[in-house]
């Protein structure tokens, strides 16, 4: 699993230079043609993440329910999100890896309920959600590549 964590680390590292080659407005703009942003994209990776495998695993997530209901699979962006927003998210966004990587170490992983995701996987174990978390996060970098060409 350690390559998995890293795979994961790596992935969010790339993540987190858009906040540093991005402004707000940028963060904020929707595209003509898509139907969310740069920072929904990434609310959403920290969202699913802490959904799939600590929430099917009946374990208290890290984030908020508030949240959820903005990033969560099939939500788009109401609002233009905040500067506090954007640094909560910017935090989390390395955290979340951290803490998932140290709590599956400590063994705290032992419930799951089995959820079929929307590319037809069946997720059956908080081991299966971790390593199909890469995979969908790989999604996503691809779609804000994308949107980054249009802002």
């Amino acid at each position: 699993m350690q390559d998995t964590f890293e795979v994961n680390r790596t992935s969010r590292k790339m993540l987190s230079s858009y906040f540093e080659n991005y402004t707000l407005e940028q963060l904020n703009k929707i595209p003509e043609g898509f139907s969310n942003n740069l920072i929904w994209n990434l609310g959403h990776v920290i969202v699913t993440q802490q959904l799939l495998v600590y929430k099917l695993s009946g374990l208290p997530m890290e984030v908020s329910d508030e949240m959820v209901e903005k990033y969560r699979k099939g939500t788009k962006p109401e609002h233009d999100v905040t500067q506090a927003e954007v640094d909560e998210i910017k935090a989390l966004l390395l955290k979340s890896v951290d803490q998932l990587e140290a709590d599956y170490n400590n063994g705290i992983f032992v419930n799951y309920q089995e959820y079929p995701t929307s590319t037809g996987y069946i997720l059956k174990s908080a081991k299966g959600a971790i390593e199909f978390n890469n995979f969908h996060e790989g999604l996503h970098i691809g779609i804000m590549m994308s949107i980054r060409k249009f802002i």
